[in-house]
Order: structure tokens, then sequence, then C-alpha cells
């Protein structure tokens, strides 16, 4: 169990477990509580079971598989609310069970996870009596999968929420993110998954691209033309917080934009653990001195599952291509002096993987005429750390009533 300690005279969290990516997890699933997407009891119970990383899946497996079940029977049964509610539940513990196999090599186990997870999200999607649909977009001779989110089948034009994800997110984690509170607002949410993420990835196998504008353009296009779509805005998680503003800069059809965090340069939470030798043999080309040097770095056993969870998105053939793909990944000034959609940038206390880089964006984007606002999260708020994940909810009521000052609410037409 968590324990407490003072800090001054402040009482914060020591954590779940003494291993960081674990702790946060953990933190992760208990945030997506507040709107129905984990069950507090349920996910103490789980991690009680969980003495180390290589527990992790195996008993989150156990979890999602009993709380899928009682989804089927409550279904089966005719009780549709409580089927859904289970269906989104056991979507978050089976997207639990596909992280800790992302850092293995067994992927056929990894795809069979996501199998289940993803079988769960479109339940719920079933379960919403005509309210969700699957609307796909077209991309490139092929299509993205997408959901759009409605707070009833009425049909109604509404303000309609974008949300992209991040790297390695699943889809329903976004329920929490953004969904449920623009559905409690009046608001549509569009969920998709763009390459290299989620199905794009374990099913079709896809890779990232640096150049997003390629596929929110497709997802606009298919939302314009829809008579149960008004205003768009967007919200992008995590990675997607350089992938959004990357995008804004060639597409201007969303009336704001909110970024969580701002992400200038996806590289750095890269190059951090590098020596200076190795990023000097990346800066200058040498490819076999860096692929010797990481063959060595990898023998630790935690970079090399941190490193097998974090690669599999990216297009690359050794440790040095994958490295240089990732420096693709940034903003330069004339991308940012290009958007042109107001933007809210959070920026947390304890920033894990883009310290800093929240304030920094804002400022380049001000600095060029543009507007950015800065979100600031704090410890004792409880909302510290990469993408607020044990203040959900107040990161959902800010950045809304940010979002209904510059998209507001208006009669719907049917």
């Amino acid at each position: 169990m968590v324990a407490l300690v003072s800090h001054g005279n402040k009482v914060i969290s020591a954590g779940f477990f003494r291993d960081d990516e674990l702790d946060f997890a953990t933190r992760g699933v208990l945030g997506r509580a507040v709107r129905g997407a984990s069950e507090v009891g349920e996910v103490l119970a789980t991690i009680a079971r969980v003495g180390r990383p290589a527990d992790w899946a195996r008993e989150w497996e156990r979890t999602a598989a009993r709380v899928q079940e009682e989804a089927a029977k409550a279904h089966e049964a005719g009780h549709l609310v409580s089927a859904g509610s289970h269906y989104l539940r056991a979507a978050t513990y089976w997207a639990c069970v596909v992280d800790g196999l992302s850092t293995g090599d067994d992927t056929a186990a990894l795809k069979e996870a996501f199998r289940s997870h993803r079988e769960c999200w479109e339940a719920v999607v079933d379960c919403s009596d005509g309210a969700f649909l699957r609307v796909p977009v077209p991309y490139e001779g092929t299509e993205l999968p997408g959901y759009l989110l409605r707070p009833d089948s009425s049909g109604t034009s509404r303000p309609t929420l974008v949300v992209t994800n991040g790297s390695d997110g699943a889809l329903s984690d976004l329920w929490t993110s953004a969904a449920a509170g623009a559905l409690a607002r009046g608001w549509n949410a569009f969920l998709y998954d763009g390459p290299g993420q989620q199905a794009m990835l374990f099913e079709r196998e896809t890779c990232f691209r640096h150049d997003w504008e390629a596929v929110l353009t497709p997802v606009v296009d298919t939302l314009v033309e829809r008579p149960d779509v008004a205003e768009l805005a967007g919200y992008g998680i995590s990675q997607a917080g350089y992938w959004l503003p990357r995008a804004l800069a060639f597409e201007h059809r969303l009336a704001a934009a909110v970024l969580d965090p701002g992400v200038v340069d996806v590289a750095t939470s890269w190059m951090r653990p590098l020596s200076k030798g190795m990023r000097t043999a990346l800066e200058h080309g040498e490819r076999v001195t860096f692929n010797r040097d990481m063959g060595l770095a990898v023998r630790l056993p935690s970079l090399r599952r941190t490193l097998t969870f974090r690669a599999r998105p990216y297009a690359h053939e050794d440790w040095y291509d994958l490295f240089k793909a990732v420096e693709k990944y940034q903003l330069d000034e004339e991308t940012v002096a290009a958007i042109t959609t107001p933007l809210l940038v959070t920026d947390p206390d304890d920033e894990q993987f883009w310290p800093g880089q929240s304030s920094r964006l804002a400022e380049l984007v001000r600095g060029r005429g543009g507007r950015a606002d800065l979100l600031r999260f704090t410890v004792e708020e409880g909302a510290n750390e990469h993408v607020q994940p044990m203040g959900r909810l107040l990161t959902e009521n800010r950045m809304f009533d940010w979002l209904e000052e510059l998209v507001p609410p208006r009669p719907g037409r049917s």
C-alpha cells in the first residue's frame, strides 16, 4: 500500500512501488476511476499481487478477465449501462496487460491481449444505445479506426473535441483524459488510432510519422462533412503534445486546442540517458560505434524493457536508425510561427519526460504573435507528474472552462 511522508508542511505520497515505471502506471490506472474507467478497489487489489515488473501483466490479466466476464453477463441480461461500465473498466485493465507485455518479446501474447482490450472497447460502443458510432477515416488507401462519441443518438449538431493519443496510451484511456468531460458538457468527442498507434500498430503494423498534418487533416475532412458535428477543437495527450501543434501549423480549421503537455522536441527524453560519446557518435553519423555502445547498454534489463516498449512504433532497422528517426520529432521556429490556433498548454510539477518544454512551447508561440496560455498543476494539488495522472478531474474542469470561452455553446440542430 502507498506510504505517506512529510515534506516541509505537506504530506505527499511516497509511491505505490519502488519501481518508477510501475508507480507511474499505477497512478494512471487509479486516476481513471474519476470517470468510471477503473475502480479503486479493483486497482488496489490487483497491485497488491504485484511484487515485481514481471507480475504486472499476469495479475492485470486476472482482473481484466474477471471484469470482462461480469460485463458479458450484464450484457446478456440486457443491462446495457452496467455492461458498458464493466466493459470500459475491463478495457483499461487489458490495456495494462498490453503495457506489461510490450516490454517483452512474446508478440503472440501481446497481440492476443490487445485483441481482448479492443473487444472490450468495441463492446462499450455497442452498449451506448446508438450514441457512439464507428466513423472510419479515409487515409492513404486505407482507413484509420475512428469513433464519434455523442451525448445521445439524436444527431444534434454539437461542438466536437478531436482527441489525439500519445505514443503508447490505449484508446480507452482517452475516455477519462477528455471524452467523458466532453460528453458531460454536451460536446461530442472523436477518438482515432493514427499510424503507429494501437490497432494501427498491433494489427496493421504501421509506424509513427512526424508530419502529423497528414493524419489530422483527413480526420478533419471526415468530421466537417457530418451534420452532427459543429465547431471543432483539439486535445493532444503526451507525445501528441508534439503531434497536434505540428499538425496545427498546416491545419487551421480547429477553433482551439489543448496540449497535455506541450512538447517541442520528443528526442530529449531519448537522448538524456546517452553518454557524451554516444551522442557524439549519433551526431557524426558513426552508426557502427553507436550500435556497439547501445548493444552494451541494453544488457541492463530495465533499459532493454524500456527501449523495447518505446521503440516498437518507430520505423527502424537498428539502434542508430531508431534514434535518428526520433530526432525528426521536433518543432522548429518556422513551424511554430505557422500555428494560428489558440493553445492551452498544461505544465505539471515533476514532468519527467519533457521537463520545461510546455513553457518553452508557450514562449515560442507567443513570441510569434500567437496565443498560448500556460496551465500549471502542482504537487500541492496532487496533480503533478506527466499528464497529471492523479489530477484528471481537475485537468478536465480547467481545460473545458478554457475551451468553452473560445467555443461557446450554441443551440444545436437536429
